[in-house]
C-alpha cells in the first residue's frame, strides 16, 4: 500500500498540477491581476448573489390558456365531424360563456357526433375528472364544457413548457448559469448573472413567438375592418408597427385553418438577397414542410398574412407553390431585432404570454462584500485547522497543511475547467470542505497512533493505519456524495451552487487527503527510515 512506482507518482503530480493550474486565472482575477491573454483561461463564473444581475418575475395569463383551449377543441370538433363517415353536419359553433356549443343538421347523427367528439377528451391528470363534459341538450345541441380539473392541467403544462422555453432563449444569448424556476402556479423567477441591463432579457422573454400564416379574408370591406367588423369565420388583427400595408391598419384573416410555427426546425438570421435588409429564415420539418407546400399550392395568386403575435407582420400574395419547406420572414427589422426573432423562433413559442410583473437589477457590490466575507472566513478558517494540525501531528501535519492548499486550488481548478458558477452558499461549501478536507488526516493519524501503540512497527503502523481508516473515510465520502447528487438534481439556483463544490470537495479531498499524503509519507519513510513515529 506504501508502494509508488515512478508511473504513479508521474501520474498523480500530473493531476495535481493540471488542476492547479486551472485555478490561476481565477486567483489572478479576484487578486485583480491581468491574465495573459495568450494563454487558456478558465475561470470559475459567479453567481447572481457575488456579481450581481437582473432578476425578472414572469406571471402567465390564466384567461389566455382557457381561450387557448377553446379554440384548439372548435377546430379539433370541426375537422372529427367533417372526416366522419358520413360526414356529419352542424351549425355554427358558439363559444360564449367559455364553452362550446353547436346544432347538429340531422338530429339522427347524435350518437355518431358523440362518438366522434368524445376520443377528444382525456382524465384531467390524477384528479379522476375528465378535462371537458360533453353534454347534449334538446335532443340536437351539444354543449362542450371545461373542467376546472382540466384547466389547472393545461395551465400545469402550459407552465413547464415556457419554464423550458424561456431556458433555451436565455441559453441562446450566451449567459452563464442563468436561475429559472417556478414560484406558484402561473409564475416564473428569472435570474441571471452578470446581466446589469435587464431591457434585452425582457424583450426576449416577453415575446411570446406564436408564429402562424394564415389566409387573408379578401371578402372583407375596407370599411367594415375600419370598424372592427370582421365576416363570419375570420378575425381582424393589427399590423405590427411599421408594417402597414396600403394604408390600412388591420386586416381580416381566416380564424381557423392555416399553419402554426410549432413545427419549425430551425430560424436564423439572414438578409435577403434582392434588397439586403435583414430577414429571418425559416425551415419547416416534413410534416410542416408538407402543410405549407399544400397550403400554397391551394390558394396561389391569394393573399396569406405572416403573424407573430397576433400582429401581421406581412400580407403577402402567393405567386406560387413554395415547396422546399422554408421560408424568410420579412419586415423592416434591424439586424438585432432579426436575430432576437430568429432566438425566438427556433427556442420555440412560449404557450402562453408572460408579463413581466417585477424587475430589479443586483449590483455587485453586495457580492464584493460577500466574497471579501466569505474569503476572510476561509482564511481565518484555514489557518485555525493548519494551527491545530502542525501542533498536534507535527510532519504529518505539515502533510496534511500541503494537502488542504491544493485541494482548495483543485476545486478552484476544476469548477473552471467544468464552467461552473460560483455562489454565496458556494462559499460556504468551501469554508464547510476546509474542515472536512482535514478530518480524513485525523481518522489516519489516530489509527497510526493506535497501531504504534499496539507494538507493531513503524512501517506496519503506518501502513494498517491508511488502509483501515480508508474504509471509514470512503463510506462517509460516498454518502455525502449521494447527497450532494440529490441537493444539485432535486435543488435550484443557490442550493445547486452549493452541492457543486461539495461534490467536487469530496472527491478532491479524498484524493489530495489520502491518496497524496500516503505518497509524500511513503517517500519520507523511504527516504528516511525513522525508528520512531511521533505523530
Amino acid at each position: 500500500m506504501l508502494d509508488f512506482p515512478t508511473w504513479k507518482k508521474v501520474w498523480y503530480w500530473g493531476i495535481t498540477l493540471l488542476a492547479v493550474l486551472a485555478a490561476l486565472p481565477s486567483l489572478f482575477s479576484v487578486a485583480g491581476l491581468s491574465w495573459p491573454a495568450a494563454l487558456p483561461s478558465p475561470s470559475v463564473n459567479l453567481g447572481l448573489d457575488l456579481a450581481g444581475g437582473s432578476h425578472i418575475l414572469l406571471e402567465a395569463d390564466r384567461r389566455q390558456v382557457a381561450q387557448q383551449r377553446l379554440e384548439s377543441m372548435e377546430e379539433q370538433v370541426r375537422t372529427r365531424l367533417r372526416a366522419a363517415e358520413p360526414s356529419i353536419g352542424i351549425g355554427d359553433i358558439s363559444s360564449r360563456d367559455g364553452r362550446l356549443s353547436f346544432m347538429l343538421k340531422n338530429p339522427a347523427q347524435v350518437d355518431a357526433a358523440r362518438e366522434a367528439i368524445m376520443p377528444l377528451t382525456s382524465g384531467a391528470g390524477l384528479t379522476g375528472a375528465r378535462d371537458w363534459n360533453i353534454e347534449v341538450v334538446d335532443g340536437s345541441r351539444f354543449v362542450i364544457t371545461p373542467t376546472a380539473e382540466g384547466l389547472e392541467q393545461s395551465v400545469t403544462n402550459a407552465m413547464e413548457t415556457a419554464v423550458e422555453v424561456v431556458r433555451r432563449r436565455i441559453d441562446a444569448l450566451g449567459t452563464r448559469e442563468p436561475t429559472i424556476l417556478r414560484q406558484g402556479e402561473e409564475r416564473i423567477v428569472v435570474q441571471v448573472p452578470g446581466l446589469q441591463d435587464p431591457a434585452a432579457l425582457k424583450t426576449l422573454l416577453g415575446q411570446t413567438a406564436k408564429l402562424e400564416f394564415k389566409l387573408v379574408d379578401v371578402n372583407a370591406s375596407p370599411e367594415d375592418i375600419a370598424r372592427g367588423i370582421a365576416p363570419p369565420g375570420s378575425e381582424i388583427l393589427p399590423f405590427a408597427e411599421g408594417q402597414q400595408q396600403g394604408g390600412q391598419a388591420a386586416i381580416a384573416v381566416k380564424r381557423l385553418g392555416g399553419i402554426k410555427g410549432d413545427q419549425l426546425t430551425d430560424a436564423k438570421q439572414a438578409f435577403d438577397p434582392q434588397n439586403n435588409q435583414p430577414v429571418v429564415s425559416i425551415t419547416f420539418n416534413t410534416a410542416g414542410g408538407a402543410r405549407f407546400a399544400k397550403l400554397t399550392s391551394e390558394n396561389v395568386n391569394r393573399p396569406f398574412a405572416i403573424i407573430l403575435d397576433n400582429k401581421v407582420l406581412s400580407a403577402p400574395n402567393i405567386n406560387e407553390p413554395i415547396l422546399g419547406g422554408s421560408a424568410q420572414i420579412s419586415g423592416n427589422f434591424s439586424v438585432q431585432e432579426a436575430t432576437q426573432l430568429a432566438i425566438s423562433l427556433r427556442s420555440g413559442a412560449l404557450p402562453v404570454d408572460l408579463a413581466v410583473i417585477e424587475e430589479r437589477t443586483v449590483g455587485p457590490d453586495l457580492g464584493a462584500d460577500s466574497i471579501r466575507k466569505g474569503l476572510v472566513a476561509m482564511a481565518v478558517g484555514s489557518l485555525g485547522v493548519v494551527v491545530v494540525m502542525i501542533l498536534v501531528y507535527g510532519r504529518f501535519g505539515i502533510y496534511a497543511t500541503a494537502a488542504l492548499i491544493i485541494n482548495v486550488l483543485m476545486i478552484l481548478g476544476i469548477m473552471a475547467v467544468m464552467n461552473t458558477t460560483l455562489t454565496l452558499p458556494g462559499i460556504a461549501g468551501f469554508v464547510l470542505t476546509i474542515g472536512a478536507a482535514v478530518d480524513a488526516n485525523v481518522l489516519i493519524y489516530e489509527r497510526m497512533r493506535e497501531e504504534r501503540k499496539k507494538g507493531r512497527r513503524v512501517i506496519a503502523s503506518v501502513e494498517n493505519g491508511y488502509k483501515e481508516a480508508s474504509r471509514a473515510i470512503y463510506d462517509a465520502n460516498i454518502t455525502n456524495a449521494i447527497a450532494g447528487v440529490l441537493l444539485f438534481i432535486f435543488g435550484t439556483g443557490p442550493v445547486r451552487g452549493f452541492a457543486v463544490v461539495l461534490i467536487i470537495g469530496l472527491f478532491t479531498s479524498v484524493f489530495t487527503g489520502v491518496t497524496l499524503t500516503r505518497m509524500w509519507v511513503a517517500d519520507w519513510l523511504r527516504k528516511a527510515r525513522p525508528t520512531e513515529l511521533n505523530v
